[in-house]
């Protein structure tokens, strides 16, 4: 007859109940903006030897207390460890394009800059979601939109980014029937949350979204084969 390897009774352990809990601790509480010019910098699969600088745009400081850069990076504003796709590829670290250091963590003023704030800022939790914080767009990042049905896909400037209680970060695009004043600021009524109306929206830095506007024929079969591959239901829309 074995012997019992504890006394305590055996209990069932809810699964989802502990991934919900730890999605819950990655979720970001503060962001801080990136003014100085730091970047990330990858590595595409396809050039192991060569490495890419991408402007950071935000910091973010997660309830657990992580702090990660921020890029606008395909559907949404990635953080920067997230950054590791066969395809589409690998976060090797942060990089002051000043001084050409590589390093791995935070600066220290950014850390101390997102824990006073979210101090100070300390918002109680809620049923819904809330706005809890709103930055402005730095970088001229543009957002593709696309829409179900046949409704052609759209190239649209962001004008900022929403913080949610929740921890989701939504891009500030413009309704330009209606504008009132310019230059848009975050704030102004014309503005909403991309995922509000649109289904697919893809981020995009300036340069890129200049050779989409130029119908720069690599650039349009790329951007294709991108969404394709992504969204195959789509073809032909």
């Amino acid at each position: 007859m074995g012997i019992p390897l504890s006394s305590r009774s055996a209990q069932v352990i809810d699964l989802e109940t502990m991934r919900q809990r730890q999605q819950a601790r990655k979720r970001l509480i503060r962001l801080a903006p990136e003014l100085d010019g730091l970047e990330m910098v990858y590595q595409l699969p396809d050039e192991p030897d060569a490495y890419y600088g991408m402007p950071l745009l935000a910091w973010g400081l997660r309830e657990d207390g992580d702090i990660v850069g921020l890029v606008p990076w395909m559907e949404r504003l990635t953080p920067c460890q997230a950054l590791d796709d066969p395809a589409q590829g690998h976060f090797v670290g942060y990089r002051d394009p000043e001084t050409e250091e590589l390093f791995e963590q935070p600066p220290e003023h950014k850390v101390l800059e997102l824990e006073q704030a979210a101090a100070y800022f300390d918002y109680e939790d809620t049923e819904s979601p809330t706005l809890i914080q709103q930055l402005p767009e730095t970088q001229g990042t543009h957002a593709l939109c696309m829409d179900t049905g046949d409704a052609p896909w759209q190239l649209k400037q962001v004008f900022g980014w929403r913080l949610y209680s929740d921890g989701a970060v939504e891009a500030l695009l413009a309704d330009e029937r209606r504008i009132e004043s310019t230059p848009i600021l975050p704030g102004d009524a014309c503005l909403y949350p991309g995922h509000s109306r649109h289904r697919v929206v893809y981020f995009f830095q300036r340069q890129i979204a200049n050779r989409i506007r130029r119908e720069d024929p690599a650039t349009l079969e790329a951007l294709a084969l991108m969404v394709m591959s992504d969204h195959p239901e789509d073809d032909g829309a």
